[in-house]
């Protein structure tokens, strides 16, 4: 058993378990998380947000913000979970640096190797030595984004009304709310909600709100022997046959099907 049993470090071969769906699937976590990238490339969407990564990126994610990612080809890197650690003064907002400097990547990198060594090793002060470790991490974080450069063309207002149709949508995706519901929340019109959201990532807000939906529709279907009629009705579907039309539409398969082959 891990000394701290919530903090742990998950090379990016895991995150799939086997199924590429589980990366590239919109969902969020209770923990902040670091992700680590050293090698491969790809897009990443935190918040409503979508840039491109690549090589000695950090990707810090608060907890419950919705994000998913888009690989290209194999990507390696690892993601830090830090649950259950407030005094590590960790952001409340996603980062995304790009680490140039070769001295800083090789930091970060030794503290991540040295806090793996004490998790699973378990030598005599492991436990003070994680959470020095631990601390050590969210400096060099904070440092980096201290000295980090804002380089999105994505202006600051849509940002800040992208991300809070994400957190709105983290909040209330299980129940039948509509994108004119979510928009009336957030004092604007649907049409500017999804102007804003194509700004930014790419994609409508229709599509971000159905792709987490479907997301957790594929963990259910996949971790649990819910019945299908149950799943459905627990993410607000009007019926079974709606839920099953949105599935296929999305994934290119049946619910039944995709629980079968996973």
């Amino acid at each position: 058993m891990s000394l701290f049993p919530d903090i742990r470090i998950v090379p990016f071969s895991r995150l799939t378990q086997g199924s590429r769906w589980r990366a590239e699937a919109m969902r969020s976590y209770s923990a902040p998380q670091l992700l680590w990238i050293t090698k491969g490339q790809g897009r990443i969407t935190v918040a409503g947000v979508t840039r491109g990564y690549g090589p000695h990126n950090a990707i810090f994610i608060p907890p419950r913000t919705m994000h998913g990612f888009e690989m290209t080809g194999q990507v390696y890197g690892s993601a830090v979970m830090f649950p259950g650690m407030a005094d590590l003064e960790l952001p409340d907002t996603p980062h995304h640096l790009r680490i140039r400097d070769g001295q800083v990547q090789v930091e970060i990198t030794g503290l991540l190797d040295g806090l793996d060594r004490e998790l699973t090793q378990k030598r005599a002060g492991a436990r003070r030595a994680i959470r020095h470790y631990a601390g050590l991490i969210s400096v060099w974080l904070e440092r980096q984004i201290a000295l980090a450069e804002d380089v999105t063309s994505v202006p600051v207002s849509a940002r800040r009304l992208v991300a809070g149709f994400a957190a709105l949508v983290e909040k209330d995706f299980r129940t039948a709310k509509s994108v004119a519901g979510y928009a009336a929340d957030l004092g604007v019109t649907s049409t500017h909600l999804t102007r804003t959201c194509n700004q930014t990532c790419g994609r409508s807000a229709s599509d971000l709100l159905a792709e987490r939906k479907i997301g957790e529709a594929r963990r259910l279907l996949a971790d649990t022997r819910a019945p299908i009629k149950e799943i459905a009705a627990a993410l607000g579907y009007a019926s079974p046959t709606y839920f099953t039309r949105a599935f296929q539409s999305r994934t290119g398969t049946t619910p039944k099907a995709f629980r079968n082959a996973d």
